[in-house]
């Protein structure tokens, strides 16, 4: 299993004769010009790979051009024959928004080109500055894409950094991977006896005007995709959720919890049909889930399902010690708590991945260091520390397996205000180092948090060792 953290900066058009000196692209031994920005910043799991050997080899494969066009990190996951790659890419804050725009596919494009195979792209979130924009985005991806469109949500979170959009992908590639494309919103990704099932862009139509109906039509919509995948909400394991006003009160009520109403709802009548099994022994089984703010008073519903008949996969949800599951809430936080695992561990032959919901600065059930944009991001870091660490997979019956903060692949971090924007940086970029991270500016679903972060970790699984006992 491979694992690399690759980043890159800003680059002009023209650059200066010092910065071209700095900026020269090399040639590798094939003759293709490789891009100085797509030198790896971090190597994991992958035993001797950190050999110069391996590096050089790796880098002469990159058939790049000597120039992207956007900032851009991506993190490539090798897991056996099958590569994924998580990219996360802003343009440069300069020209209208449709130039941005394709400077982010160019970019995209360019990266999976250097791939050592065919990558396709399956999913994608697409966050942009403002709803006006969403339709024109959505009419320009799909002459790029055609009939291969990913999944593809657009939610209106201004990136922080000033950019019209910011493009969040998973691609993925490999030997035996087949991918369709039933029907736009929802891709099917087969390979190794695992099928994965991608749905994006759901989105209620104006006639749908309150919190409790968007969601309920939302939901519906949901189960109906997933239907026509073949697929069921038992096999769901993440789902995003983005809700205008999310805070704002609709008839003496907070929208966002109007919408925990109804997922309560929908997921009671999913269970009673047979779709969906809340309870499997001793565990709730929620999937992972992140509800967080957006622009106007819409929904946007996204999700990743799951399917196998692999006896070495397995779904473990995780609830963290420092915070009361959210399933759990008292009353006095919405009358229909919300219905969501703190994260989701997907366990699949030796390796886990982790699938963190959004996370913010509350122990219990209470939001702490109110007002403290610094304080806020600390914890919320703290608390993903100890929902994916060794120490939490074996409280929940899982020694053996665990992550760290340098195993996440990707993350998100929503911001409330602007102001606070520098300040949540300088604390993730410390604590996560050199990782694929996309900002944007967000309202969280309590007044007085700042700061949510959400993330996906990889890492092994290590057998639990048998102590055999000394003979005399």
């Amino acid at each position: 299993m491979f694992f690399d953290t690759s980043t890159g900066g800003s680059m002009g058009f023209t650059p200066s004769p010092e910065s071209s000196r700095q900026q020269k692209p090399e040639k590798s031994d094939k003759g293709s010009v490789l891009c100085y920005r797509m030198s790896p910043a971090k190597r994991m799991l992958c035993g001797s790979c950190d050999s110069a050997e391996h590096v050089a080899e790796h880098e002469n494969g990159n058939q790049m051009p000597p120039c992207l066009l956007s900032d851009q990190t991506h993190a490539v996951v090798d897991l056996e024959r099958v590569t994924r790659v998580g990219l996360m890419v802003t343009p440069q804050p300069v020209g209208d928004a449709t130039d941005q725009a394709w400077e982010a596919i160019s970019t995209i494009r360019a990266i999976l080109k250097q791939q050592a195979c065919p990558m396709t792209v399956t999913s994608q979130a697409v966050f942009v500055r403002g709803p006006e924009a969403a339709s024109a985005y959505q009419k320009l991806f799909q002459a790029y894409f055609g009939d291969q469109l990913p999944a593809t949500t657009f939610i209106v979170q201004p990136p922080c950094g000033g950019q019209e959009l910011a493009v969040e992908a998973w691609a993925l590639g490999g030997k035996g991977v087949q991918i369709e494309f039933p029907q736009p919103g929802i891709v099917c990704v087969a390979y190794d006896g695992l099928r994965w099932i991608h749905i994006g862009g759901i989105s209620p139509p104006p006639s749908a005007d309150t919190a409790y109906s968007q969601s309920a039509v939302a939901f519906d919509e949901l189960a109906q995709r997933l239907a026509v995948a073949g697929a069921s909400m038992t096999d769901v394991v993440r789902v995003w959720l983005s809700q205008g006003g999310i805070t704002v009160p609709e008839h003496g009520i907070e929208r966002y919890r109007e919408l925990n109403r109804a997922r309560t709802d929908f997921f009671n009548r999913e269970q009673a049909e047979g779709r969906m099994q809340v309870q499997r022994g001793d565990l709730a089984y929620y999937p992972a889930s992140t509800g967080i703010g957006t622009a106007g008073l819409g929904l946007e519903l996204s999700c990743l399902a799951l399917q196998t008949q692999r006896s070495d996969v397995r779904l473990l949800p995780l609830e963290n010690s420092l915070q009361t599951p959210a399933f759990n809430y008292a009353a006095r936080f919405s009358a229909r708590s919300p219905k969501f695992s703190r994260a989701m561990a997907v366990v699949i032959g030796d390796y886990v991945t982790t699938w963190v919901s959004g996370t913010a600065s509350i122990l219990n059930s209470e939001t702490v260091h109110l007002g403290d944009a610094e304080k806020q991001t600390e914890q919320t870091i703290d608390n993903i520390q100890a929902l994916i660490g060794p120490e939490n997979f074996a409280r929940h019956g899982m020694p053996g397996a665990g992550a760290q903060l340098r195993d996440l692949a990707k993350v998100r971090v929503y911001v409330k205000r602007p102001e606070d924007y520098e300040t949540c940086r300088a604390v993730c970029e410390r604590r996560f180092g050199a990782l694929p991270i996309v900002y944007a500016q967000a309202d969280v679903c309590r007044s007085n948090l700042l700061v949510e972060i959400e993330g996906v970790a990889f890492s092994a699984l290590h057998p639990t060792p048998v102590h055999t006992p000394i003979q005399s």
